[in-house]
């Protein structure tokens, strides 16, 4: 009797595409998903605030608090030099000015900015459009590296300064005008003291 022929396996199916194809897809793959963290990181670039907050403004680089020379100045070090930087889009009472008296809240409004930077206070200056003024100083908006704290808008938070625009670095000129009111309705620091921030030394006080 003869022998039954031997059945052969099923064929296996033919795989839908070659391993070389399936590897090369891999790669790409994998190049697309780094492509995009790579995108993903630079959009996260531009949407994390690297300036006060708020948005806008060009960063300065950061810089150490030498000395307050009044209520919207300070003197700090930044790249082994010293520089004087008026603080943009506020404006406190004179306290130290050489051709203007004396005004009031003017001591409290420096005062109170050196309680916020002491000397050797590390802080990130940004600026507006202009880098500089017409006394040469640095124009910025000055921000406490330990915790964020925009110096220009907490003057005027807390009634120590009124908002006022220097054209054409306004980045921040509806933030300060919001505080300003906010701080003027509920009596802060200068308004019920003076009613703004020229009144001379010996005016009378004025209701906001």
């Amino acid at each position: 009797m003869a022998a039954a022929p031997r059945s052969r396996p099923p064929a296996r199916p033919a795989p839908t595409a070659p391993r070389a194809r399936v590897a090369a897809s891999w790669r790409v793959a994998g190049a697309v998903v780094g492509l995009s963290g790579l995108v993903a990181v630079a959009v996260l670039a531009l949407v994390l605030p690297t300036s006060p907050p708020g948005g806008g403004g060009r960063s300065g680089g950061e810089a150490v608090v030498v000395r307050v020379v009044d209520g919207d100045t300070v003197v700090v070090e930044v790249g082994g030099v010293e520089e004087n930087v008026r603080l943009i889009g506020i404006d406190t009472p004179e306290s130290v000015a050489r051709d203007r008296p004396n005004e009031c809240f003017g001591v409290e409004a420096s005062q109170r900015l050196a309680e916020l930077l002491p000397p050797g206070t590390v802080v990130r200056l940004t600026r507006d459009v202009e880098p500089r003024d017409v006394y040469d100083r640095l124009l910025a908006y000055v921000q406490r590296r330990t915790d964020g704290l925009f110096v220009n808008a907490a003057q005027v938070t807390d009634g120590y300064a009124v908002a006022k625009d220097y054209p054409p670095n306004t980045t921040y000129r509806a933030d300060f005008e919001r505080s300003e009111r906010a701080a003027r309705a509920a009596g802060l620091g200068l308004w019920p003291a003076c009613g703004g921030a020229d009144t001379p030394l010996d005016g009378p006080a004025r209701a906001p």
